[in-house]
């Protein structure tokens, strides 16, 4: 169960916006209420040969521009651009998690930025995606394992044939814990 107190207690436990961030990209870990309980949107990347990620279940968000501001306005174009949903509509920024390095481009850091969507907004997905789908950390937790690829073994989240790996498992590996730690 979470409730408003629960959202309060994770805003707090999570990093400030801040307007210096040491990271070239930024995702959206996106949260909505459901019967008092969370929700994670994950979306499934297009196969594609340029992309370091094809065909992953990811975390809408991408890599700053030299438009862009600062990170937050990058993952509120990128979200905007990949899912339609535009996080400066009804949707509460709680905060940001620690910088991670890709494995893939150990070159790049991505900041996640925990967002809650206030009511359901329509997702529309662009051509980089082929599908999204919303899950509680509870069943991620439930059905954390393995999966095996021709180059090697990696910790997963295996929920029936959604395989949530790499960097967005890491990421969500840290914020399991951060959820844990207010219990």
């Amino acid at each position: 169960m979470v409730c408003a107190d629960k959202i309060e207690k994770l805003s707090k436990a999570l990093e400030p916006l801040l307007e210096e961030q040491d990271a070239e990209a930024a995702v959206a870990l996106l949260l909505k209420l459901v019967d008092q309980n969370l929700q994670v949107l994950f979306v499934k990347r297009v196969e594609n040969s340029a992309d370091p990620w094809s065909g992953q279940m990811a975390l809408p968000g991408g890599k700053q521009e030299w438009k862009d501001r600062d990170l937050k306005q990058t993952v509120v174009r990128e979200t905007l651009e990949e899912t339609n949903i535009n996080l400066l509509d009804r949707c509460r920024f709680l905060g940001t998690m620690e910088s991670l390095r890709s494995a893939r481009k150990p070159g790049m850091k991505i900041l996640p930025f925990v967002v809650l969507l206030d009511y359901e907004q329509s997702i529309e997905l662009s051509e980089e995606l082929e599908g999204f789908v919303w899950i509680s950390p509870d069943e991620l937790v439930q059905h954390r394992g393995t999966i095996e690829f021709g180059f090697g073994e990696f910790p997963a989240y295996v929920v029936g044939s959604i395989v949530i790996w790499g960097l967005t498992y890491r990421i969500l590996e840290r914020f399991v814990k951060v959820l844990e730690s207010l219990s």
